[in-house]
């Protein structure tokens, strides 16, 4: 067979692609994946024509009769068999709401650089960074999305991949995004990027052991132990970042465990809770819930899975907080009226809309306790809807969330009572309506009056670290002497989540 037939090509409206016999659309086209390519969440449909391989269990399973006459294809599942064309798909996604404030405890100034340094927070979704001068003063903030997505929305995905043997290509992925994020902020302030003579970069335990090209096997079984606690520092050419001198420093602050990271660590720094007399409750609500508590002396921490729910993965219309999303819902008239990002034509729901819109629906009883929906979808605002599979995404998560924080509460022998500060961090939780939280079930109902938002504390945390390294031994003390409270053996957790799964 000579090599021409081996060969096929993609039209698309705008571009023609090569590609080889075997391909699958996804990876012809450079789609994201919210379930890294597997096949269940039905959030990489196109519409395509041509050469291509029969339908598979997942796509007969998520499409419905009319998708698949029309010729609807999951483009993780249809590979590419000969000339096709694919007419409708999204290959760009409209631009994100990246949180980048966040609230920092006061401290010291003791820089990590001469000239000009930048914090940056390398987030599952998104990176958030800011520009620092040689005082101390903020001169630049920006963010862009985590390219990693196209190897899916969660870290687990994403682990899976790199054992897979994709370790190098999602290195070189985030090191591309973060060299870029680098050259647009040095830009917009008019300086140099060789004048940047120092870096923190913060992030989950998976997000620093990609951008260090680890290995990440050790975190793809019990016991779950990360290759190395990170808490050093490397050059930019260690690193492989080409923006930057290559002896430019960057110290990557220490985690906790494979799945309570550096982000973590510098949000409790941030919120400054070890120094206080009060009980104090951290929690990142995302797609790996991390959770710290401050309590006579000791700090506990947690992680829950609660899937990518709330990133708007795994929604049948669910989509990330940008333009078209419905980002809040209230009751009007006994029927949901919606607000939208972008005050424009809604196209999808994002995490805190979605947190709204349910408990919109369990005040006007068309959902009841157990998750039953009674029409077995419900409209939100023309054309978004959430299903009954929504709803139960839903359940799975808050109840993840919630049980987290109820165990980590009970491991230090106190109940909601004893809170006296719960801080919420992250841009979802910035967004959220506490009280609709408390009402579904993400939280506990009794922590809600002494709730804060506190931003982006991850990147807070980590710009304190840049611009005061005695903050750095502190870190490192914090995270060898924080407990690990392991959900998976807690008979506490079962219990609560299986209570958790009730509205």
């Amino acid at each position: 067979m000579s090599s021409d037939t081996k060969k096929a090509v993609v039209t698309t409206e705008n571009e023609i692609y090569t590609v080889d016999i075997g391909t699958r659309l996804d990876a012809a086209l450079g789609l994201p994946l919210a379930c890294g390519g597997h096949g269940r969440c039905g959030k990489c449909k196109v519409t395509a024509h041509g050469s291509l391989s029969p339908l598979s269990e997942s796509e007969q399973r998520l499409l419905t009769a009319q998708e698949i006459a029309d010729g609807v294809r999951l483009a993780c599942r249809a590979k590419i068999m000969g000339n096709c064309r694919v007419e409708k798909y999204a290959p760009h996604t409209p631009d994100l709401k990246i949180m980048l404030d966040g609230t920092a405890a006061s401290h010291t100034c003791l820089p990590a650089f001469k000239k000009y340094a930048i914090a940056i927070d390398i987030g599952t979704t998104t990176l958030a960074a800011r520009l620092y001068d040689t005082n101390g003063k903020l001169i630049g903030e920006g963010g862009g999305k985590n390219p990693q997505v196209a190897w899916g929305a969660d870290v687990v995905s994403r682990i899976e991949a790199s054992v897979g043997g994709q370790k190098d290509a999602l290195a070189r992925s985030i090191r591309d995004a973060v060299d870029k994020l680098i050259q647009e902020l040095a830009s917009s302030a008019g300086i140099c990027t060789q004048d940047i003579d120092g870096l923190v970069i913060t992030g989950n335990t998976a997000m620093l052991v990609f951008l260090t090209r680890g290995d990440a096997e050790p975190m793809s079984h019990a016991p779950f132990c990360p290759e190395e606690p990170f808490g050093r520092v490397l050059t930019a050419g260690e690193l492989g970042l080409t923006s930057l001198h290559p002896d430019t420093q960057i110290y990557l602050p220490p985690c906790i465990s494979a799945f309570v990271g550096a982000d973590m660590l510098c949000a409790v720094l941030a919120v400054n809770m070890c120094e206080s007399d009060e009980t104090s409750l951290l929690s990142d609500i995302g797609t790996n819930g991390e959770m710290g508590l401050w309590h006579n002396g000791v700090l506990r921490v947690c992680s829950t899975a609660a899937g990518p729910a709330f990133e708007g993965a795994m929604i049948e219309m669910g989509m990330n907080g940008s333009a078209g999303a419905v980002d809040h819902v209230t009751l009007c008239n006994g029927k949901p009226a919606a607000h939208v990002i972008g005050e424009c034509a809604p196209v999808g729901i994002c995490g805190s809309g979605l947190i709204d819109a349910v408990a919109c629906l369990l005040d006007c009883e068309e959902l009841d306790e157990s998750g039953y929906l009674e029409d077995g979808s419900a409209v939100i605002t023309p054309p978004v809807i959430l299903t009954q599979k929504d709803i139960r995404m839903v359940q799975l998560a808050k109840s993840a969330i919630c049980a987290g924080i109820t165990t980590l509460i009970s491991a230090a022998g106190i109940d909601g009572r004893d809170i006296d500060k719960f801080y919420i961090a992250g841009g979802f939780g910035s967004y959220l309506n506490i009280k609709n939280a408390g009402r579904i079930g993400l939280v506990p109902p009794s922590l809600t009056d002494r709730a804060t938002a506190v931003g982006n504390a991850a990147l807070a945390g980590a710009s304190m670290l840049l611009l005061d390294t005695s903050l750095r031994r502190k870190a490192l003390d914090m995270s060898k002497n924080a407990t690990l409270t392991d959900l998976a053996s807690s008979p506490v957790f079962s219990e609560a989540y299986m209570r958790g799964m009730r509205f």
